[in-house]
């Protein structure tokens, strides 16, 4: 966000990630700043939002707060975030509408009306948020499981992996990943809405499409040509069992000893007649069918020393670049995901030997098998990726690191889990109960509170 509002002649202090409440609102009062922006990548940030607003209402502050960010959505900055502010709350859903909102917040003639129209909208939503989730039934954690996907995993052919353990890829470039860049979202990021390759014939938008496809092209032929960007995977697969939501991974294939538990969460939300309550360990075959099941993991960046790049840009004070630059290491990561997922499908798991895809079939996941990330529908709770971590050892093998929150450095990274079974499937998990919540962090031996906190967005409660 701050490199856009910057190309627009707005003057912007950065001041970093991670930043506590109170070195935020001193560098607001330290710069007389106009407007504050805060972005919100994984799911503790929604927290740490709202005690933001708090103390801007306490401290009496009247500048508008912009919220934007992977976690953040109109609808919870509606419902979480405004009340907590008497002055402005808006939310934009990607860097490149921050301009007409902060152009309309900053503009006297327009701000007005502007944060009137905006106050109205949101009353609206919170009024319908309240009636959707009245309206909606929810069932106890042990109807839900008692309502659990059933699978006859004695039919099943689950498929030893032809290479078991960890496989580390460090000699992939940008010229192997390119074929497997999906750039839709990349046009999304410059507000060019429309799919790629279409896109670039647009009556609208085409001419402004092909010229930044070809901006963006010459660019990945200079990343590519110079690797000037650090490309690292590893993906393993392992020995595992489902055991009610939990998924234990074993040391090996004796399946005696227990080397860590993968938590899943089950959904709540009071289905129809003959549609389970699903939760990603119902994808793996459980402990007592006698089934040796397995499953898979990676982690991939495409973004090991993005700085020194960003840095030539920021000296040469080209914005433009620099913000594809992010963006296209974004696209490689996400392609190195989809290409890993492929190579695991086709010859480390080999549970689809015979597959033949081609891009688009593969951008829209014609192909068995899922790879659910943490932080994402399924699998809301960040922490799991810990657990990815620590079965890949993956710091080591491809130089990302997990920060206090979660998040991984460098940003342009992908991690998650593999599920081979042809009943696994992408599902959104909704609200849960607080009877959930406790078993769920008696599980994973953390307090309440803590779990609440990583949990914020799929509670149907609010903490006390």
């Amino acid at each position: 966000m701050s490199v856009v509002l910057s190309c627009n002649n707005f003057d912007v202090v950065d001041i970093g990630v991670m930043m506590p409440c109170e070195k935020i609102l001193d560098a607001v009062v330290e710069h007389n700043a106009d407007v504050l922006g805060l972005s919100g990548l994984i799911t503790p940030s929604l927290e740490e939002m709202a005690h933001v607003a708090k103390e801007m209402e306490r401290l009496g502050m009247k500048i508008p707060l912009i919220i934007g960010g992977a976690t953040t959505s109109k609808v919870h900055t509606a419902v979480k975030l405004a009340p907590c502010y008497s002055g402005a709350v808006v939310h934009v859903l990607d860097a490149s509408r921050s301009v007409p909102v902060v152009s309309s917040l900053c503009n006297p003639a327009q701000r007005e009306g502007y944060v009137a129209t905006l106050k109205t909208e949101q009353e609206k939503m919170r009024r319908s948020h309240a009636e959707r989730t009245s309206a909606k039934k929810y069932v106890t954690i042990d109807d839900a499981r008692s309502n659990r996907l059933t699978i006859d995993w004695e039919n099943q052919d689950v498929a030893a992996p032809k290479q078991p353990g960890v496989t580390v890829l460090e000699n992939v470039t940008a010229a192997d990943l390119r074929p497997y860049i999906d750039w839709s979202p990349f046009f999304r990021t410059w507000e060019l809405h429309g799919q790629y390759p279409q896109i670039l014939d647009d009556a609208t938008v085409g001419a402004e499409a092909k010229q930044l496809f070809a901006d963006a092209t010459a660019l990945l032929d200079r990343i590519a040509g110079m690797q000037l960007l650090g490309i690292r995977g590893v993906a393993g697969i392992f020995p595992a069992n489902s055991v009610g939501d939990d998924i234990f991974v074993y040391t090996d294939d004796n399946r005696e000893t227990i080397r860590l538990v993968l938590h899943t969460l089950r959904q709540q939300q009071a289905k129809p007649a003959g549609e389970p309550n699903l939760a990603l360990a119902d994808f793996i075959a459980p402990r007592e069918s006698g089934v040796a099941d397995w499953i898979g993991c990676f982690a991939v960046t495409a973004g090991l020393g993005i700085e020194k790049l960003l840095q030539e840009f920021a000296t040469e004070h080209d914005d433009y670049h620099r913000i594809m630059a992010q963006a296209l290491a974004d696209r490689l990561a996400e392609a190195f995901a989809e290409m890993l997922h492929e190579k695991v499908r086709r010859e480390l798991w080999g549970y689809a030997e015979d597959e033949k895809l081609g891009n688009h079939e593969l951008i829209e996941e014609k192909y068995q098998g899922i790879r659910p990330a943490p932080g994402y529908p399924a699998c809301p709770d960040h922490t799991e990726k810990a657990a990815i971590f620590d079965l890949l050892n993956a710091e080591a093998a491809t130089g990302i690191t997990l920060t206090e929150s979660f998040a991984m450095n460098p940003a342009a990274s992908v991690s998650g889990l593999y599920f081979s079974s042809p009943a696994a499937k992408y599902f959104v998990l909704g609200k849960i109960g607080r009877d959930q919540v406790e078993d769920y962090a008696n599980r994973k031996g953390l307090g309440a509170t803590e779990t609440e906190k990583w949990l914020a967005p799929a509670l149907n409660y609010d903490p006390a």
